[in-house]
């Protein structure tokens, strides 16, 4: 929403989610941009979400910039369940992450585990972007933690791109009986429950992932994209991260992590960002979305970089903090000195 900030009275408001059953809030801010329409150039935000949409809206009114259009949406909740029957999508940019995952996409490192990956995803209600919860187990995809979440993005003014990262891994999640929740042992099977109070149904949910701990889904499970901020068109899209510290065995392959945080761009062409799980700070080409260098890092960088002088005409440097993702990750800020 748009606030009047002499007065408080709401100016405009969009909604990116109708009855939000998937924890699809839009956790991450809007981010004031310019884009080219019609020779003109307009006072735009934008704004990604969990479902890996990007909405670019007029900053003054709150209408669609580049097009959004309410699509059918999966029905048939739980009895007692209420469900939007249409969700707005953008029409210009694709999603930036799948929706759909079917037993015959299932992943895994061998036959066994892509096979166990398999029959859980063949087991789950799967119809799609907003399949409501169910009691049988839903498979949601894009993931609640999906998409762009925590951070935001970055916006080039000169490129007219806007730069962003997503996360790309599915969940399972079921509603259970309340009476049936009691009896089970909320600390064991890797779930995370939700009481839920004044509900018939407690909630759990945890990541689908095989038995040796990696996403059923195919990589890569992070990335980092360029989008054109006039057109909506994805200029790149690369994968962001290795699993080298997360598999059974150590794989630098670059299948991209779930990412925490945003990207920093500058004038020169450059982009920084952490986010990643495997405790490095890398730099791209804006342009092509080439990695041009990568440094490692005490943790995982779960913040935004910043870029500043000591003093006029002094050296740049690029700072970062690492840490805060829990007591056995220390805390540090790393700064780098460019040439």
């Amino acid at each position: 929403m748009a606030l009047r900030a002499s007065t408080g009275k709401v100016v405009w408001t969009f909604q990116a989610v109708h009855h939000d059953l998937w924890d699809h809030d839009l956790a991450s801010g809007p981010s004031r941009i310019e884009v080219e329409r019609n020779g003109r150039r307009v006072a735009a935000l934008a704004q990604p979400s969990k479902m890996g949409h990007l909405f670019i809206l007029d900053r003054d009114s709150g209408q669609p910039v580049l097009p959004v259009e309410e699509r059918p949406v999966p029905q048939g909740g739980v009895p007692g369940e209420w469900l939007s029957p249409t969700q707005p999508f953008p029409v210009a940019t694709p999603r930036l992450v799948p929706d759909h995952l079917e037993p015959r996409d299932a992943w895994g490192l061998t036959p066994w585990d892509r096979g166990k990956c398999r029959d859980l995803i063949a087991g789950l209600r799967r119809d799609g972007i907003f399949t409501p919860p169910s009691l049988q187990g839903t498979l949601q995809y894009p993931g609640n933690i999906a998409g762009t979440n925590w951070g935001g993005l970055a916006f080039d003014r000169g490129r007219g791109l806007i730069v962003l990262n997503q996360t790309n891994v599915p969940f399972i999640v079921q509603l259970i009986p309340r009476e049936e929740a009691k009896q089970l042992n909320w600390d064991e099977g890797g779930w995370q429950y939700a009481p839920m109070e004044g509900t018939p149904h407690v909630m759990r949910r945890k990541f689908l992932l095989s038995p040796w701990g990696v996403p059923c889904n195919p990589p890569p499970w992070g990335t980092l994209a360029a989008v054109e901020a006039s057109t909506g068109r994805i200029r790149w899209q690369v994968p962001l991260g290795t699993m080298r510290e997360l598999a059974p065995v150590p794989l630098p392959i670059r299948w991209g992590t779930p990412t925490v945080s945003d990207p920093l761009v500058t004038t020169s062409g450059l982009t920084f960002i952490g986010a990643t799980l495997d405790r490095t700070f890398r730099a791209f080409d804006t342009e092509t979305g080439q990695e041009l260098w990568e440094a490692r890092l005490p943790t995982s960088a779960v913040a935004t970089p910043m870029t500043y002088r000591a003093r006029q005409g002094g050296r740049q440097y690029i700072v970062v903090a690492a840490g805060g993702r829990g007591k056995v990750q220390r805390d540090s800020v790393v700064a780098f000195a460019l040439p």
